[in-house]
């Protein structure tokens, strides 16, 4: 088993997390089944990110276990307690939220969370879903005068994403989700993703973990059963992004109803300053304004060294 690393303290008061480094943390790992190939992993990487196989059998691999520890869990609580309350009740999915800044790469976590915990005979129906199809059209934006807060948490539709999760936590069969186009940066009209009574649900996006609006009101997190935040230096996923930014203008941005189609042709170095104008401007004070604050909120945060490998596990103690 891993031992905790130094758990540090803050004002004289010891931290609430255990920290375990990777090599402790991928000692799990031999115990853990993993049948992840190369290709499949190929086909869940986000751009430019360059987990590896062996990251996701020493990292993620035993992560899942503890998921599935948490899942079985939580159904023996469940059943427990409808056995005491003399009620018939259908086990609820257990979800999971996943929070970090923009291109810090929870993307890739959340895909390779729902691709492997799936593979658990506990959990075959694994949902994934991001909170950008809960931004508000670029035209409410505009209409708004916040475009230039896109990714803030006043330019979601908070309601409809609390009352989306509320409805799959609380067992409804069906329920369904705007779609969102990284394209044409704006939901799609008309279209919607479907979750039909899923045993995980995954939530990712910047702000899963903001604390409630006020003292009587519910959050997000308050329907999770399980929470991650993936963490990084700030100077890094800066770095992380104006890289994102470059390879995207010769794929993405190449479309020709990409929103983003004007940045296609500048030079390196335009594409370069233009990068770290987007992140200084909105990414950065977002981050330090309204995502990073939340961190402390996970029961457990990857830790990212400066080449995007992990390079410690913190788990909140019970």
């Amino acid at each position: 088993m891993p031992q905790s690393g130094a758990q540090g303290t803050a004002n004289g008061l010891s931290s609430p997390f255990i920290e375990i480094p990777r090599a402790d943390w991928a000692r799990l790992a031999p115990a853990t089944p993993f049948t992840l190939e190369e290709s499949d992993l190929a086909r869940l990487r986000s751009l430019g990110d360059p987990t590896s196989i062996e990251q996701v059998r020493q990292v993620f691999a035993p992560l899942t276990k503890l998921i599935n520890v948490h899942v079985n869990a939580t159904r023996s609580l469940q059943q427990q307690r409808t056995k005491f309350l003399g009620e018939m009740q259908r086990p609820t999915p257990f979800v999971i939220g996943i929070a970090g800044s923009v291109a810090v790469g929870k993307s890739t976590v959340a895909r390779l969370l729902r691709e492997l915990l799936s593979r658990w005979e506990d959990t075959p129906r694994v949902t994934l879903v991001t909170t950008d199809g809960f931004l508000l059209p670029n035209a409410e934006l505009h209409r708004r005068n916040i475009m230039h807060r896109k990714g803030f948490p006043e330019s979601y539709d908070r309601r409809a994403l609390l009352r989306f999760v509320t409805q799959v936590k609380s067992g409804a069969p069906e329920v369904t989700a705007p779609l969102y186009s990284h394209v044409v940066y704006d939901i799609v009209p008309g279209e919607r993703v479907v979750v039909q009574s899923p045993d995980i649900l995954i939530v990712e996006g910047l702000n899963v973990l903001q604390p409630p609006s006020s003292a009587t009101a519910l959050s997000l997190s308050d329907m999770f059963d399980f929470s991650i935040y993936v963490d990084a230096r700030t100077q890094d996923i800066a770095r992380w992004y104006e890289e994102r930014f470059l390879k995207l203008q010769t794929s993405a941005f190449t479309q020709p109803e990409s929103y983003f189609r004007r940045f296609a042709n500048l030079s390196t170095q335009e594409g370069l300053e233009m990068a770290r104008s987007i992140w200084d401007s909105i990414n950065l004070p977002n981050l330090e304004q309204n995502v990073l604050p939340t961190r402390s909120r996970a029961r457990l945060i990857l830790r990212k060294a400066a080449d995007h490998s992990i390079e410690r596990i913190l788990l909140r103690k019970l």
